[in-house]
């Protein structure tokens, strides 16, 4: 069984392109770590308004809630910026495209 082959050389752009998912991982991970900083840096005296003391880990769940959404924006926006400058160095290459077609 012989295979035809279609060849043809085209041109294609290449550029490096940040992982997004990476980048928001990072921003998760230093917002958990942001939390856990102001859990530790808080104050944990009574409230004078509602004599209520929060415990740490209340604390934490609520900072986790503020700090772990903003560090996903900030790493998707980092991302977005590594993007926009790697575009600026694209490269145009001739690329040999073969397809092979099989005949019965």
């Amino acid at each position: 069984m012989s295979s035809p082959e279609a060849h043809e050389t085209v041109e294609a752009t290449v550029r490096r392109v940040p992982r997004y998912g990476v980048f928001m991982a990072i921003g998760v991970i230093l917002g958990i770590i942001a939390a856990g900083i102001l859990t530790m840096v808080g104050d944990y005296e009574p409230s004078q308004t509602l004599d209520v003391v929060y415990p740490p880990g209340q604390v934490f769940g609520f900072a986790l809630l503020w700090t772990v959404p903003i560090g996903l924006a900030l790493g998707g926006m980092v991302a977005v910026v590594l993007e926009r400058i790697a575009r600026r160095h694209d490269r145009v290459v001739r690329v040999d495209r073969e397809t092979i077609i099989e005949s019965d």
